[in-house]
């Protein structure tokens, strides 16, 4: 697929499909505009008769439009232009990419990019319609028998401009969308996975394939063997249950010469029954989705690769099945992590931060300059959060800063919540160093105090992502996020560090 602009007057330029938006009100959009001048207000004909609506993600297709020569003409509705901010920009971009996905195209033209977005720039706006694109053709179905669904793709992906001078960031915006929404993809088809394929080693080796994909990655896959030597206790008791052996993976990207790396580290429980602290059996087929952490991060390292970005990352991800059985971990069992501290176990469904405190204290020997986990850790975020926003929680402001503004450039929406002594106050324990469950309230808090013990010597993040890794329901499937947040935090960290 080729990414080019033009400054070809919308009416004129010959495509199979011309994209462009109108705005409620009598502002119509500037492309919008210029065709209904030269085409005796066809557009304002078919806004006041009803044909075309103006708010925002709605769409209209229109054959043969009188004074274009496109093919046919795609009209989507932007809605408020005071409100026409990037999630706005965003929501229009995937509408308009859902209407002609089923299509077959050799070509169409991005029109949309022309309007005035708040807050934002033809960079992210190339870059937010790129990424809706390949969000559009996106399907699993490779489980599937019979026909499947022919996704055909457009040969050339034209981008109207205005000025030349924003060619340049238009086109890198556009090889930034490919290359975050190859991560994005990559987190989805290892998420959707049924747990009888995507097992611990089915991870380790489909990350070594990544690594021969790309010229400056390696990979290491540690073995329970290993995992012994190291005594890594905690992540081997969550484990315990399970005859699907426990891989520890870790990835590295070396972008970059004699730099401190950053460290991803991803909650990896390819199958989550709870343990002998086992789930309710409603839904309990979507823990399949409990390794996303670890999906999300090596999606987010391949998205990293393809950009060839000047900078070094690792990802640690400690994958593992959480099983009952007559080996598996009981409830006041007492551990001792990879650090040193005993943990008493008060409820093995708890059991994301058993294995991630050792993958912490593992990461540490690669002198990060910041290490941020993903995890679906909580159902205590999804009560906080809903569906809509990751948590995270920090014990260093700068980075939670550079976090949250990534996920707001990136429109990957993000909340910081609190941390403290009066939550970590919660997991004292009467036998060991530390529970692994809080005593009241603020779960998803308490969850982070908990990994906080273990991360006292890094600055460190964490980004729970139980309410946003996948959907449930008629959309029920991952959702790739947050890769495009990680990917805009480690773009901005190798402009800084360049």
């Amino acid at each position: 697929m080729n990414f080019v602009t033009t400054k070809t007057a919308a009416d004129t330029i010959n495509t199979e499909c011309l994209i462009l938006g109108i705005f409620k009100g009598k502002m119509i959009g500037e492309t919008a505009k210029y065709i209904d001048k030269n085409s005796k207000k066809s557009i304002s004909k078919l806004i006041a008769s009803g044909d075309i609506k103006t708010g925002l993600g709605s769409t209209k297709i229109i054959n043969n439009m009188e004074g274009v020569k496109a093919k046919r003409v795609l009209i989507v509705g932007l809605g408020s232009q005071e409100s026409f901010g990037a999630d706005e920009f965003k929501k229009a971009c995937e509408s308009a990419m859902n209407s002609i996905s089923g299509i077959k195209l050799n070509n169409f033209a991005n029109y949309l990019i022309i309007e005035k977005v708040k807050s934002t720039n033809n960079y992210y706006k190339s870059r937010y319609f790129v990424e809706a694109y390949f969000s559009s053709i996106y399907q699993f179905d490779q489980l599937k028998t019979g026909k499947k669904n022919k996704i055909s793709t457009p040969a050339k992906i034209i981008m109207g401009i205005s000025n030349s001078g924003d060619s340049e960031k238009i086109k890198l915006g556009c090889e930034h969308g490919r290359s975050i929404s190859v991560g994005v993809n990559i987190a989805k088809d290892l998420g959707n996975l049924p747990a009888n394929i995507c097992t611990p080693t089915y991870l380790a080796n489909q990350s070594k394939k990544f690594a021969k994909r790309y010229k400056k990655m390696s990979v290491k896959i540690l073995n329970e063997g290993t995992l012994k030597k190291l005594k890594m206790n905690s992540f081997l008791s969550v484990t315990a249950g399970s005859k699907e052996p426990a891989k520890m993976i870790v990835m590295e990207y070396k972008g970059a010469q004699k730099q401190r790396p950053y460290v991803l580290v991803g909650k990896g429980v390819t199958f989550d029954t709870g343990g002998i602290s086992i789930k309710p059996s409603a839904k309990m087929d979507e823990m399949k989705y409990d390794m996303c952490g670890a999906a999300t991060v090596i999606g987010a390292i391949c998205a990293v690769a393809e950009m060839k970005l000047p900078i070094n990352l690792n990802v640690v991800v400690p994958a593992c099945e959480n099983r009952p059985s007559s080996s598996a971990t009981l409830p006041g069992d007492i551990v001792k992590s990879m650090s040193g501290q005993t943990i008493e176990i008060l409820n093995t469904d708890a059991e994301g931060r058993l294995i991630l405190c050792d993958a912490l204290t593992y990461s540490e020997r690669f002198n990060p300059k910041y290490i941020v986990d993903v995890a679906t850790l909580t159902g205590a975020c999804v009560v906080a959060l809903g569906h809509i926003r990751t948590a995270i929680m920090s014990n260093n402001e700068d980075l939670s800063n550079n976090l949250m503004d990534a996920a707001d450039k990136a429109s990957d929406k993000a909340w910081k919540m609190p941390m403290g002594s009066e939550y970590d106050n919660q997991l004292k324990s009467n036998f060991a160093d530390i529970a692994n469950i809080g005593s009241g309230y603020g779960g998803s808090i308490t969850a982070a105090c908990f990994l906080g013990r273990f991360t006292k010597n890094m600055k460190w993040a964490h980004l729970d992502i139980a309410g946003t890794a996948w959907k449930s329901g008629a959309q029920k499937g991952s959702t790739g996020r947050p890769v495009p947040m990680l990917s805009e935090f480690i773009i901005n960290q190798s402009k800084k560090n360049s």
